[in-house]
């Protein structure tokens, strides 16, 4: 065999650069033959360059193409891209699989191609109505249980007590407080997405759980945990407001100052307390003379609440209120309520037949001096002091409050 000798030769190409020639070993035969190498890249034996050619390095053994790693990089497409190239391509593929996901979320806020229709609140209350909710009437308290010399001046001074053949309407509307959320039935999820719609705006549906809701005004994620006292009587309130076409500007405006940048509220929440408001008011048979003059229970019950509504809100508006005052007010609007129920309806009835005729309702004046709800709202905020402003707002089950509430009412 002959020795392989180490021989380099140098000789200047025609471009000037330097052509060095090494001995590259056969691995097959053990000889040693001789390939030129311009700039680090071999020739073949005729002194072709085959760079830019179609076979380069074709009198190379497969051995030695693995051995100096060129194989590996013939198969992975040519030479190894270049760092930026790299980032490049990973930043493409980033995008791309953000892009993949979005095409894959955008579906769901839409849920379907048919949107979910809207609900009226009739046809919610028929379901209600034929759905068997003998659990729920179990653990009802219609009235305030009274006893003793309570019990005997409520007989004698009180309001009259409802016609019997309301008795049964006025239960339902308990035991629809005492219903919960249920995913699996299509009124429910129907309800949601109504109110959903009717204050956003939207034909789309927007999916069960997420951060929308709380743009309308829950606390969270799922309205459901929201509904603490009121059950799906808070949700069946707010479609009446929404759906009902005398009350569904009203609805909007209180939405609209519920965005507002320093009198926001959260205006579902804030709606739920409404209901919870106008249940205890019925529990506390108030609302008993009207019902029976119109025979019937949950009419007199929705309005009442918009009644509340109403209230509160041009008392908000009208006197700058702000999140930190919402216990208070909310303390205040619920002892009128009970003790002015005919005045709180009357009120409504004129605000909306102004509205209707086109002229500026009573009360929404924005001079808080025009507004005076009762003597002891109008006077109530300068004796407010710094305490109240200080407070953050805090949330409790209306479940757990007494009949008769003392101490501060607080958003739910």
């Amino acid at each position: 065999m002959e020795e392989n000798i180490d021989v380099t030769s140098h000789t200047e190409g025609l471009n000037g650069l330097s052509h060095e020639r090494k001995p590259v070993e056969d691995i097959t035969n053990g000889h040693s033959t001789y390939k030129p190498v311009i700039n680090g890249v071999a020739k073949g034996h005729n002194g072709k360059d085959h760079t830019n050619g179609s076979a380069p390095f074709r009198s190379l053994p497969i051995s030695a193409l693995k051995q100096n790693g060129i194989l590996q990089n013939l198969t992975a497409g040519g030479d190894k891209p270049s760092p930026t190239e790299e980032q490049e391509d990973a930043d493409l593929e980033k995008a791309r699989q953000e892009w993949e996901a979005l095409e894959n979320i955008q579906p769901a806020l839409t849920e379907d191609s048919n949107p979910t229709p809207l609900i009226s609140f009739n046809e919610a209350l028929q379901y209600f109505q034929t759905t068997d909710l003998g659990d729920l009437l179990k653990n009802i308290q219609p009235t305030i249980r009274r006893t003793g010399l309570a019990a005997i001046a409520h007989f004698l001074f009180g309001p009259p007590r409802l016609h019997r053949e309301l008795l049964e309407e006025r239960d339902l509307v308990f035991a629809i407080a005492q219903c919960p959320v249920d995913n699996s039935q299509t009124v429910h999820m129907r309800v949601l997405q109504t109110i959903h719609k009717r204050l956003i705006g939207t034909r789309l549906d927007c999916p069960r759980y997420g951060p929308h809701w709380e743009n309308i005004g829950f606390q969270g994620t799922d309205p459901a945990t929201d509904l603490r006292g009121t059950g799906f009587l808070g949700l069946m309130h707010t479609l009446y407001f929404v759906m009902d076409p005398e009350t569904l500007p009203l609805a909007r405006d209180i939405y609209k100052l519920s965005q507002h940048p320093t009198q926001n509220f959260p205006f579902c929440v804030m709606s739920i307390n409404m209901t919870r408001i106008a249940l205890q008011v019925l529990r506390e048979e108030a609302l008993s003379k009207e019902c029976n003059r119109r025979q019937q229970v949950v009419g007199v019950l929705n309005e009442f609440y918009v009644a509340t509504f109403l209230y509160i809100y041009q008392l908000w508006k009208t006197q700058q209120k702000t999140i930190a005052d919402s216990g208070f007010v909310l303390k205040e609007v619920e002892l009128f309520a009970k003790k002015n129920p005919k005045q709180m309806l009357r009120r409504l009835e004129v605000f909306l037949k102004e509205r209707q005729a086109g002229g500026v309702p009573r009360g929404m004046s924005p001079d808080p001096q025009a507004q005076q709800p009762s003597p002891s709202l109008g006077g109530s905020r300068a004796g407010m002091g710094q305490g109240s402003r200080g407070k953050e707002m805090h949330f409790t089950g209306v479940c757990d409050l007494p009949p008769d509430m003392e101490g501060e009412a607080r958003l739910i």
